[in-house]
């Protein structure tokens, strides 16, 4: 929350759109993939899964070729991982919920044990949601840059949300299934975010921090993000927590020197 004249104001109504010098910065999403490419051999330092099935969702005009890197490393580090594989992420079109709510159920009950969400930008929010509709079936929720604490007009991919949806923004906000988005779902949550996203205001992309919910900043664009070497540790590290046992991420010793504090400055 932000103050005016005393008043307490949501962060949403007080949040701009990153800098145009910040999303001509997201060019640099390609030399991320590279530096992920390299740093595998220290990604093996990761640690190994369980096997329980991982959905990873995509952001805005994107479909499963995008998450392919980081489903293909979580895959290697032995996670039983899926795509969405429902197309192109164009908006919320009706029966969309629909659709993913029936791939959590098919794999849980195929599989016999409760599933995580991955969600990049977009594909966050509907991660966040979906856990609210079936927590007895999601194990925990990790968004990559999703703006879910901000007004949909805090990002710079607003008007190409409108142009994929054929809709006002503002409209597809009033949906019930997007109803208190900013409200953390009722099982492990973790926001990955950057303060140099140049789509997403990085404030819009945090969560508020309690015994079940946390931020993990990383220095990343948002359309690298879901092939970041500091992201694939980040991630790798929170699906591995025991079951039942989850704790927030330690910063301790070298990994202050790769994830800043979120806390900084607030």
């Amino acid at each position: 929350m932000h103050r005016t004249r005393g008043k307490p104001m949501p962060v949403s109504e007080t949040l701009a759109p990153p800098s145009k010098l910040l999303l001509l910065m997201e060019l640099r999403a390609f030399h991320e993939f590279s530096a992920f490419l390299g740093s595998l051999p220290l990604l093996s330092l990761s640690p190994v899964g369980d096997g329980h099935p991982v959905i990873v969702l995509p952001g805005l005009f994107a479909g499963d070729e995008s998450t392919r890197p980081l489903r293909h490393f979580l895959t290697w580090r032995g996670y039983d991982v899926h795509g969405w594989s429902l197309g192109r992420n164009l908006g919320l079109k009706a029966g969309l919920d629909e659709q993913m709510i029936s791939l959590i159920r098919q794999l849980s009950d195929t599989r016999g044990r409760k599933v995580s969400l991955i969600g990049w930008s977009l594909g966050g929010l509907y991660a966040r949601q979906l856990a609210k509709q079936q927590p007895d079936r999601i194990r925990t929720v990790i968004t990559l840059g999703s703006p879910f604490a901000g007004s949909p007009k805090s990002t710079n991919a607003w008007r190409a949300y409108e142009m994929a949806g054929g809709e006002p923004v503002d409209s597809a906000a009033d949906s019930p299934f997007v109803a208190d988005l900013a409200k953390p779902p009722p099982v492990p949550t973790t926001a990955i975010f950057s303060r140099s996203d140049g789509v997403c205001a990085w404030q819009g992309c945090m969560e508020e921090e309690s015994e079940m919910a946390e931020s993990i900043e990383v220095d990343a664009s948002h359309c690298g993000m879901g092939a970041h070497p500091a992201v694939a540790f980040a991630v790798a590290d929170r699906l591995a927590q025991p079951e039942g046992a989850w704790r927030p991420f330690s910063r301790l010793s070298w990994r202050s020197l790769i994830f800043p504090d979120p806390k900084r400055g607030r």
